[in-house]
């Protein structure tokens, strides 16, 4: 095993491959969907779905969790996790359900109440495929997986939820979209991946599967009022309308960000997890993976966050122009994001299980009282401090990582500055042909965005291409490893346009 090793690797192609069906996906059913419905109907879903997230980690209690980080598996650690998260789901399921009146009270809005009534289902169904999807990690099997991951999710949006939004335009088509793409995620799990399933409540490795449990509950805990304290103080000082726009322009800025993580981070959980006893291996797969994050996904996220009032329009329409600036600042923050989801691994890989959420309560603490002094002051106030919050975690995060690993700042500073560089060429090139193709061409409104998209994306690539064309060293060799691991033969095409740049600069010498 090379750094992140064979395996590894083959594991991020393959959730790299389902990462762009399920953007596609997820992009065709969000629009569609978000078009039918309304901001005000999305917001309902939204606010059903911030509560239900809550009970999905009360439920995923954290023990098909720990089937990853064990060394030695056996059919008795399975059952055991198994019997416990079905439990913790049935649990869930009867909290969610029982509560849905006290909770659709704390919105103010009544209709949020068989909305949560009818996802409280959903939580038994997810515990109950915890342990199945884990295994499946575990094994670094990511074809498998990313194929239930996306046929899932067409099946139950694709071929449920649109067509019932279209019959009856109401927020239940959201609602059987998610049921149905949890049951047939929990169907198709098992079926490539079986497991014992008689009940089992205790045996010799409980302990340890509880203390591992348990670090991840609290740890999800944490990370779920982190994430979700925008939108359960958006749907009580402001109204439905207000988290719909919040949610959707929240949800498209985080769904590259999801994906990546999605392909990315638990193949670097599992891999890093057979490069423990390693630290050296680990130290430059973690720098190699920070330093594509800075190169490569920064300046995407900018070049998209220049890109967001556009890409509002073209999506959605102009009932949905209030999240355009949600979107632009959500979109800043999202590398950040990425980071904080990279570094997680590091810190659960070097005996260090619990800092995730003890470096992060003061985060917390202080992002509770930011959120409730400014959500009252609308959406894009709201966004400002989502996006203060993820720096901050990322920040805590990644710091403690490279600690771990005994990484320092001038190890990193290259590449911060490499992406800061990047983000002003492809922002510069964006900017310069959206503005000539506005002087340009007039057209319907819808149009007019699309035309300004494609070229402010088209100029964006002209000088990202440009500039590594010109100084292939600009990635750092960090990237072009971690690029030619994917693409094989890259390197070589580096040395060419290196050696091209050096003749070039002779030349005008």
């Amino acid at each position: 095993m090379k750094d992140i090793g064979k395996k590894g690797v083959s594991a991020v192609k393959w959730g790299a491959i389902s990462t762009v069906a399920r953007f596609g996906l997820q992009l065709i059913a969000q629009v569609v969907m978000a078009r039918i419905l309304g901001p005000e109907t999305y917001g309902l879903f939204g606010m059903g779905l911030v509560v239900y997230t809550l009970c999905m980690f009360l439920a995923n209690f954290g023990l098909g969790w720990s089937l990853i980080q064990k060394n030695d598996l056996h059919d008795e650690d399975i059952r055991f996790a198994m019997t416990w998260q079905v439990i913790a789901g049935l649990i869930g399921t009867a909290a969610l359900y029982f509560g849905a009146p006290w909770i659709a009270a704390y919105f103010r809005e009544p209709r949020v109440e068989s909305v949560i009534s009818w996802l409280s289902l959903a939580c038994v169904i997810s515990a109950a495929a915890s342990p199945t999807n884990n295994l499946l990690q575990r094994d670094l099997n990511f074809r498998a997986t990313g194929a239930i991951q996306v046929g899932s999710y067409a099946v139950g949006y694709l071929l449920v939820g649109i067509p019932v939004a279209l019959h009856y335009k109401s927020v239940y088509a959201l609602v059987a979209a998610w049921l149905t793409q949890a049951t047939v995620t929990l169907i198709a799990s098992f079926c490539v991946r079986p497991h014992p399933l008689k009940p089992l409540f205790w045996y010799a490795g409980a302990k340890d599967m509880l203390n591992t449990g348990g670090t991840v509950f609290y740890t999800n805990v944490c990370n779920w009022l982190l994430n979700n304290l925008d939108r359960l103080l958006i749907g009580r000082l402001l109204n439905a309308h207000a988290v719909g726009v919040y949610t959707a322009g929240y949800n498209l800025a985080n769904m590259p960000n999801t994906l990546l993580l999605g392909a990315l981070q638990p193949a670097f959980l599992s891999a890093g997890a057979r490069l423990q006893e390693e630290p050296g291996r680990l130290k430059r797969a973690y720098v190699e993976v920070v330093s594509t994050v800075f190169v490569l996904i920064t300046p995407a996220f900018a070049l998209l966050a220049y890109l967001a009032p556009d890409l509002i329009g073209v999506l959605y329409g102009d009932k949905w122009g209030d999240a355009a600036p949600v979107l632009t600042i959500l979109f800043a923050a999202m590398p950040a994001y990425v980071l904080w989801g990279l570094s997680t691994p590091i810190l659960w890989n070097t005996g260090r299980k619990s800092y995730e959420a003890l470096l992060q309560v003061p985060v917390l603490i202080a992002a509770a009282g930011a959120f409730y002094l400014w959500a009252a002051d609308g959406v894009t106030a709201a966004a400002a401090v989502a996006a203060a919050v993820l720096a901050a975690r990322a920040g805590i995060i990644s710091t403690a990582a490279c600690r771990a690993l005994g990484i320092t700042l001038p190890e990193l500073s290259q590449q911060v500055m490499r992406a800061a560089i990047g983000c002003a060429v492809v922002v510069a090139g964006a900017y310069l042909a959206r503005t000539l193709f506005a002087s340009l061409v007039q057209a319907p409104a819808f149009l007019q965005h699309l035309g300004a998209l494609t070229a402010a994306t088209a100029g964006a690539l002209l000088a990202a291409t440009a500039m590594v064309a010109a100084r292939p060293q600009a990635l750092g060799p960090q990237a072009w490893r971690m690029l030619d691991r994917f693409i094989p033969g890259l390197s070589h095409r580096r040395s060419r346009l290196a050696s091209t740049a050096a003749d070039t600069a002779k030349e005008e010498q």
